[in-house]
């Protein structure tokens, strides 16, 4: 049986001074760092619209603030009383100016404009990026000192007991709606709990005014934004309502994230004033009232009442974001979601596709632009696999005989809806019905048939031009990617973050952090690589089971559990020789490649929830012995912990490549980074 046999180093040069014994300590400050990382992704993004199509960018500011609090961790010679300065700095900052959006036009892969209210783009991103840095930094460096204090195999086992624990907090304040008030006053706790326990009166006061002031003008600033009526909080967004009264008609505009986002209006008002929505019943089956309709995207019902009053016999309503059926329900003028003829659905609309064997007369995607990426992807939106040509294809299967499909939306470009429409023709064998609204905004409604019988068109789709992109797929679900490179503005952003990451770790280090780094190359890119398999991970699971929140916290959870398993075994057994581990992970990395995740969506969904798990986490537990093994012998523990948080950090930035080769084609960047690292072991290690 093996242990931990790296022995206790001596104590830090710099004791942090606190009754909790250094394992509790440990947990804490593990728990705080997680679940300040995750509070801050959710915060910015709902007040600075740009994090919503950049949440990323928080993340990888977060790994850069982690490393090098860390690295930082053995030479401070006192608490990290900059970190909850700035974070009441940056929480004070950002509700001053907000970063709001006006809706027009089009830009890259998000589907929004940056014609923006507040600080631009070159102003804001910076900063956020910076100051979520610095705040990271401060929970690190005290994660760091209880390294120095313990072997190395136990810190970081009680790290991933403490991150699991800030997961689930999260997760389980995202379940009940908590409003971000809630996150503050953990945080505060957490802070005041790790930082101000001192042995002298003095220092203890001292301490408490340093870290309270601030956290108290955090507070302050959440309190008040939880308690405005209109402000609501979803586990996607921040929701705000407003109601007004247009041409003596009641409307509620819903907002998220600082984007107007869809208005409850009544259904006999809406197909007046834009017929359009009238559409695909008017194309499909001939007009005919349809028995069965779904909707996916039916938000706070409009849609599903434009259905009712064109005859619906039953309507399945299938909405992602439970806050804003909640607000259908209780405040649309028509009260769809009350009517015996609907059954709602919180779900994906792809998982909801992939789970039912109803056939449905019409199959509705209902303007579902989300406005927001999946949590740990760089470019995932929520609705990126509703339109694939593979997702086409499953709703074609569940069409009833004489059925049709349809989508309409604000598409903004010609050439997005040309490759809407020719990725319809792809999937169903027939070209569809496509009709334009003449405005700057390019509203369209494309419809197409079971067969082309099961249409009627009031005029012929010219077909896709020279232009038009080629349909999205599964692997490459960019709909909102015009070009098939990655775009400039995400190059010069990630070339920005390694220069600050670079010039960072520097000066946090004194000269001497690339010294003390350099013998750790390997572990660097092992967190590289583990940071595209995460990204793989969750992606692949978005796709299996859907991209609801749900289904985000089980996946990043899992992946702990299985790091943490990985650090038990490597702990309790002994483990086969790194070469063999080696072996074994690039023998999982083959079988993720061998079966993508298209290939189990045809399984039973017990039977692919059963092998999706083997699949995914059989190179995530193989890379992590082979860490925990690397990491036992190292003779500087905060030093190479830094080296591999930091090459997180690099993946993050790689992550992007999948705009260009997609997100399988994340696995064969993660192998390379992996025999890199292989290649970089140390012989004496090679050997074990």
């Amino acid at each position: 049986m093996a242990v931990d046999s790296s022995t206790p180093p001596l104590a830090a040069a710099n004791p942090w001074q606190n009754p909790l014994g250094v394992r509790t300590r440990l947990v804490a400050a593990s728990a705080l760092m997680l679940f300040l990382e995750l509070a801050l992704i959710r915060w910015t993004g709902s007040n600075v619209v740009h994090l919503s199509y950049f949440s990323n960018f928080v993340l990888l500011g977060s790994f850069l603030g982690i490393g090098i609090g860390i690295l930082r961790s053995g030479r401070a010679k006192r608490l990290p009383y900059y970190s909850p300065v700035m974070l009441g700095l940056l929480v004070a900052v950002i509700a001053w100016k907000p970063v709001t959006v006006n809706r027009s036009g089009d830009n890259v892969i998000y589907f929004t404009s940056l014609d923006t209210s507040g600080p631009p783009t070159w102003v804001i991103l910076p900063i956020v990026f910076i100051a979520a840095a610095i705040v990271l930094a401060g929970p690190a460096e005290l994660v760091g000192r209880c390294f120095a204090e313990l072997p190395r195999l136990t810190a970081y086992r009680f790290d991933l007991i403490g991150s699991l624990a800030g997961i689930v907090t999260f997760t389980l304040l995202s379940f009940l709606g908590a409003p971000p008030v809630w996150w503050g006053l953990l945080v505060t706790l957490g802070f005041l709990v790790l930082m101000v326990p001192q042995p002298r009166v003095t220092a203890a006061v001292l301490t408490g005014a340093l870290v309270l002031t601030p956290l108290a003008v955090m507070v302050g600033v959440l309190f008040h934004e939880s308690t405005r009526p209109e402000n609501s909080w979803s586990p996607y967004y921040k929701v705000q309502t407003s109601s007004f009264e247009w041409q003596n008609t009641p409307l509620l505009t819903i907002t998220v994230n600082g984007v107007p986002h869809q208005q409850a209006i009544p259904a006999e008002k809406r197909l007046q004033w834009e017929p359009q929505y009238g559409l695909p019943y008017q194309r499909a089956v001939a007009g005919k009232a349809p028995k069965n309709v779904l909707i996916i995207g039916a938000g706070s019902g409009t849609d599903v009442a434009v259905a009712l009053r064109n005859g619906a016999e039953h309507v399945d309503a299938v909405e992602i974001d439970p806050r804003i059926r909640d607000i259908g329900r209780e405040r649309h003028p028509d009260h769809p979601y009350q009517d015996p003829r609907v059954t709602s659905h919180i779900d994906d609309g792809r998982a909801f596709l992939s789970r039912t064997d109803k056939k449905y007369d019409l199959i509705l995607l209902a303007l579902p632009d989300s406005l927001t990426l999946v949590n740990g992807a760089s470019s995932l939106r929520l609705e990126s696999y509703l339109f694939t040509e593979q997702a086409f294809k499953s709703a074609r299967e569940h069409l009833a005989p004489g059925g049709a499909f349809a989508m309409y939306n604000y598409y903004r470009e010609t050439w997005l809806i040309d490759r809407l429409a020719s990725t319809a023709q792809k999937a169903f064998g027939h070209v569809p019905c496509v009709d334009k609204v003449g405005d700057d905004l390019q509203q369209a409604v494309v419809t197409v048939g079971l067969t082309e019988a099961d249409q009627s068109c009031a005029t012929a789709w010219a077909g896709p031009t020279a232009i038009t992109p080629p349909p999205a797929t599964d692997n490459r679900p960019f709909l909102y990617l015009f070009t098939d490179r990655i775009p400039s503005l995400y190059l010069i952003t990630l070339g920005l973050i390694l220069v600050a990451g670079v010039i960072g770790v520097g000066i946090a280090g004194g000269g001497s952090s690339y010294r003390r780094m350099r013998p750790y190359a390997d572990l660097f890119l092992l967190g590289a690589g583990f940071m595209l398999l995460e990204t793989k991970s969750i992606t692949g699971f978005a796709l299996l089971f859907g991209t609801t929140w749900v289904v985000n916290a089980i996946v990043f959870a899992g992946v702990l559990v299985a790091v943490l398993a990985a650090v038990e075994v490597t702990r309790r057994f002994k483990t086969p020789p790194l070469k063999t581990m080696y072996v074994v992970l690039f023998g999982g990395l083959l079988l993720s490649w061998v079966f993508p995740d298209g290939w189990l969506l045809s399984m039973p969904i017990g039977l692919r929830a059963l092998v999706a798990v083997l699949i995914a986490f059989l190179p995530i537990f193989a890379a992590n012995v082979i860490f925990a093994k690397r990491f036992t012998d190292t003779a500087d523990g905060t030093a190479s912990f830094g080296a591999n948080l930091l090459g997180a950090m690099l993946g993050g930035c790689l992550e992007y490549a999948a705009l260009l080769i997609g997100f399988d084609g994340l696995l064969i960047v993660a192998a390379l980074l992996y025999a890199g690292a292989f290649l970089l072991r140390p012989k004496q290690v090679a050997v074990r």
